[in-house]
């Protein structure tokens, strides 16, 4: 048995998604603010803490829906519970269950000939009792009206009047949302309801299509998951780093509380008191250790007596106690668990030379370093979490009768792990945590018992070393063009990317793992094409006032050839961020022999982006005039891809002599538009080589072979890190077909972000005066 997927509706940004879940583990990847946090704390609000809900989880965008809904209470308009089921948070969960597992989920099936498809269940936080919830709403809307209206009477206040940014003075309850913010949980609870799998639909565009509950639909009585699935999580907040407060009087032996409640310590004492404690329910083996415990508590308790007794006859000097009063005994009462109760329950042993002649130190949990800390409190946590299920030791004995059965899947939430670690530990960590949730005789590969593990991460190094299928990829959605529209999201699964396992899916895969990029945490990406181009557009993009914009957003570099951008279309365009793709025109003749462009010759582009993808032409001469509309392609999600090539130069090689310049690569349109900073510039390799084709200019063409002769004897990544130790490249001009394209981007992302400040709708009319741009699928932009 295991979770298929959960849909998530109505909570936060999260209006309407399905999260598939792998078997194994799933990961959460996705740019900030993306909505990966909003679904770990769905799953937490639904299965775990129940009673811990707060106005903030409704989504926004339909908090003005509850107000409506409570104007019409008060105009004394009809409303049924039905006008509430469209807005109320919801999760709901979808098991796949095996037939021999059928008495598992016996009360769960929803009809008596079920075929074994999957089983669902909604979980829906909703009002207790409407009709109650309406009766208290009116009673202190009343009670605020009265007092308003008794106070105004008698001058205690002026008239109401309207401020632009508070609106007018009132008291509580002033909507529906103001009365929840303060009766929300008193006034809703999650109830459950099986759901039908014959109305399942697939998500479109990553949204989901919940089903809709049948009318007169009745409540699962009590947790329908109880002794189904053991649910643990470990939370991004894990407060390490705080030492213990000392008491007044110094003595550091007295742990006072303090904002950490995850100290290692802890943890210990807990596992100890559930697995290991011999008081609870002995057996033969703990008499040893019991008798010892004994014997010291009775040697103790001599001890304290004779140190005591003076100590109490002075007492007895002063009057007390008195005949009849009850005389003073000291008793000690030693329990194991006390050894863990104190500041240095848990130590370091530090590793120092000569240590084996006695010179070791130790120094308390505190002292170590933060990711040492977190790594040791995870992987501990996750060994409990493990025990806990499989009952190990004493847990086994303090089971109810309730609960006699081990619950068939145990899934365990795990919130942003890479806080403190080490790239390398993320990556171990990843592969490992999965392993330590098995790590028993009963579990290991069998499919009994099943596990299953949910991780948020930002960490690029913990989604490199996660397998591919096991992503789930967060996607910031444009808002609507309606009043109120907040940002919502979508969620990708990636291992539907490319819809089989091709040649195109093996490579990107491949690619990924190669080049450890942050592509899943992207606000926009740029691929380049090669070595010169990755060294030296990032530090134009630094440096460069005009492309300030891109500095502010988290860009992600990778370096692909154009014979090979293409294969990362899929994968662009359902992360749905915008990218540019900076590439070579490669010209080719006729027998397929790579020359330097020129026109009318009949040459084609060997660059498989521009042949295949955009702008699907691999004419020489089409391509050199294609206009700027041209060159952009939009998805489905409103994410521009754009490419940029080597186009027509007007370059000045000798004064006043303007002519046109057509590049090939990189290097020689960088030339191009930089003429008399390299003929000047000193150095060696190819930078030599260029000052040389200059200094014997005939023409453009001649110049064009002398150029490709000198890049053909390599050099360029050499060329680039030369040019970073030259003063001359803050003062070189950036390629035009380059500059162009990053200033597109720009705007992109500028549009980006006015759409979530809501200044899209002002753009948008403006840009509807313009001519339309043609996208890839022949709509319009």
């Amino acid at each position: 048995m295991h979770i298929q997927y959960v849909e998530v509706g109505n909570f936060r940004k999260l209006q309407s998604v399905r999260i598939d879940f792998a078997e194994r583990t799933t990961v959460f990847v996705g740019a900030n603010n993306s909505g990966k946090t909003s679904a770990m704390v769905a799953l937490r609000r639904f299965l775990i803490e129940r009673d811990n809900f707060s106005i903030n989880d409704l989504t926004l965008c339909h908090w003005a829906k509850f107000d409506a809904a409570a104007a019409a209470w008060e105009s004394a308009d009809s409303q049924d519970d039905g006008e509430w089921a469209s807005v109320l948070p919801h999760l709901d969960v979808w098991l796949s269950v095996p037939i021999e597992q059928l008495h598992y989920v016996q009360k769960l099936l929803p009809t008596l000939d079920w075929n074994g498809s999957y089983i669902g269940v909604r979980l829906r936080y909703e009002p207790k009792d409407v009709e109650a919830l309406k009766a208290e709403y009116l009673a202190a809307r009343t009670a605020a009206a009265a007092v308003m209206k008794a106070a105004q009477s008698a001058g205690a206040i002026a008239s109401a009047s309207t401020d632009a940014e508070h609106g007018a003075f009132a008291l509580w309850p002033r909507s529906m949302m103001d009365f929840l913010s303060k009766r929300l949980r008193s006034t809703f609870e999650v109830r459950a309801y099986l759901l039908d799998p014959a109305k399942l639909v697939d998500p479109v565009g990553g949204i989901a299509s919940p089903q809709l509950l049948a009318d007169g639909a009745e409540p699962i009585e009590g947790d329908p998951f109880k002794g189904l699935i053991r649910i643990d999580e470990i939370s991004a907040q894990r407060g390490f780093g705080f030492a213990p407060k000392p008491s007044k009087d110094g003595d550091e032996e007295r742990e006072l509380p303090t904002r950490s409640g995850r100290k290692l310590s802890s943890q210990l004492r807990a596992y100890y008191a559930q697995h290991l404690d011999p008081f609870e329910d002995p057996e033969p083996k703990d008499l040893e250790a019991l008798q010892a415990l004994h014997q010291a508590q009775s040697e103790f308790g001599k001890r304290l007596a004779t140190s005591f007794a003076s100590a109490l006859q002075e007492l007895e000097q002063i009057g007390y106690p008195g005949v009849t009063d009850p005389k003073l005994t000291l008793s000690t009462n030693i329990k194991p668990v006390d050894g863990l109760n104190h500041a240095s329950a848990v130590q370091y042993e530090v590793p120092t030379y000569l240590a084996v002649s006695g010179y070791g130190h130790r120094l308390p949990e505190e002292s170590n370093g933060l990711g040492y800390q977190n790594l040791v409190s995870i992987v501990f946590a996750l060994m409990s979490f493990r025990d806990k299920w499989m009952r190990v030791g004493r847990a086994a004995k303090s089971v109810a009768n309730d609960e006699a059965q081990i619950p068939p899947l145990h899934l365990v939430l795990i919130e942003e792990p890479e806080a403190h670690l080490h790239a390398q530990v993320q990556q171990v960590f990843i592969t490992q945590a999965y392993g330590v949730l098995r790590k028993h005789s009963d579990l290991g590969d069998a499919e009994a018992l099943r596990t299953q593990l949910v991780v948020s991460t930002h960490s690029s190094h913990l989604a490199h070393e996660a397998d591919f299928a096991s992503l789930r990829y967060f996607r910031r959605l444009p808002v609507k063009e309606a009043a109120g529209s907040i940002p919502i999201s979508s969620v990708v699964n990636l291992s539907r990317v490319f819809g089989h396992e091709d040649e195109t899916a093996r490579f990107v895969k491949r690619y990924l793992k190669v080049t450890h990029c942050d592509l899943f945490f992207a606000d926009a990406a740029i691929l380049v094409e090669g070595p010169a181009e990755r060294i030296l557009l990032p530090h134009f993009v630094r440096t460069r006032a005009e492309y300030e914009y891109l500095r502010r957003a988290y860009i992600t570099w990778l370096e692909i050839g154009g014979s090979h951008a293409h294969r990362l279309r899929p994968l662009l365009e359902q992360l749905g961020i915008h990218a540019l793709i900076v590439t070579d025109i490669d010209a080719k003749d006729a027998d397929n022999r790579a020359v330097p462009p020129c026109r009318n010759a009949g040459l084609r582009a060997r660059n498989e982006t521009l042949k295949t993808w955009i702008p699907k032409e691999d004419s020489l001469d089409s391509l050199l005039d294609k206009a700027p509309a041209e060159l952009i392609a939009y998805g489905s999600a409103g994410c521009g891809i754009r490419v940029a090539y080597q186009q027509p130069i007007q370059a000045t090689f000798e004064p006043g002599t303007t002519v046109e310049a057509l590049a090939n690569t990189f290097e020689d349109a960088l030339i191009y538009e930089n003429v008399d900073a390299f003929r000047d510039l000193e150095g060696t390799g190819l930078i030599a080589r260029f000052r040389d084709a200059l200094g014997s200019y005939e023409s453009a063409a001649k110049l064009a072979e002398r150029l490709a002769n000198a890049l053909s004897k390599g050099g360029k990544a050499e060329l680039a890190m030369d040019l970073l130790h030259t003063q001359e490249i803050d003062a070189l001009t950036v390629p035009a077909y380059i500059d162009r394209g990053l200033l597109w981007l720009a705007e992109q992302l500028r549009r980006k972000d006015d759409q979530v400040d809501g200044k899209m709708v002002a753009i948008l009319q403006q840009d509807a005066a313009n001519d339309a741009v043609p996208t890839e699928q022949g709509a319009t932009a």
